[in-house]
């Protein structure tokens, strides 16, 4: 398995896997198949070639794409040293295999180069509990729940606000 910033060319692929994303998980993600912001796949090209100093997307690769993890760094100055990680997620015939933690890992590492970002920040929906403590096995802590943030199905989902500080020195999880 290779883990990977995605580039332009690559963004059929992620176009596919965030329809499958929304989909399979309906309330761990804001948007809806008819309302994502990241479709068509030419603006999914766009947001691959932004660059790495201000969006990418880590992608987990073997074969095909079976995980990926967004990272944005905030554009206004008085919030540039906050970065936040978006849309992870793993196919599920891939889960268990440590691909989110490989991804988290990149994640942090590329987040840890960029100047002056000291904090990244996640958010869980709190009936997503693997991933809920993925993140906090990194080091990530509650600051905020917002309750009932996300609705599908007639059933709703609180969100779980978390960051890192990038000054405590933590290493990440080994294993």
């Amino acid at each position: 398995m290779e883990i990977r910033i995605l580039q332009p060319a690559e963004a059929e692929a992620l176009f596919t896997l965030r329809r499958q994303a929304l989909e399979d998980a309906p309330l761990a993600f804001a948007a809806s198949p008819e309302d994502d912001h990241a479709a068509p796949p030419d603006t999914v090209r766009q947001m691959l070639g932004r660059g790495p100093d201000s969006s990418v997307v880590f992608g987990a690769i073997d074969g095909s794409l079976i995980g990926m993890l967004g990272l944005y760094r905030e554009p206004k100055r008085k919030m540039a040293h906050k970065v936040h990680f978006w849309g992870m997620y793993v196919r599920p015939e891939d889960r268990g295999r440590g691909v989110a933690r490989a991804l988290m890992t990149a994640a942090l590492a590329h987040a840890r180069t960029l100047k002056g970002v000291t904090q990244v920040q996640i958010s869980a929906t709190d009936d997503r509990g693997a991933a809920s403590r993925l993140y906090e096995e990194f080091g990530f802590r509650v600051w905020g729940t917002e309750p009932d943030a996300i609705r599908h199905g007639g059933r709703g989902v609180s969100t779980l606000h978390m960051a890192l500080s990038l000054n405590d020195g933590a290493a990440p999880p080994s294993g």
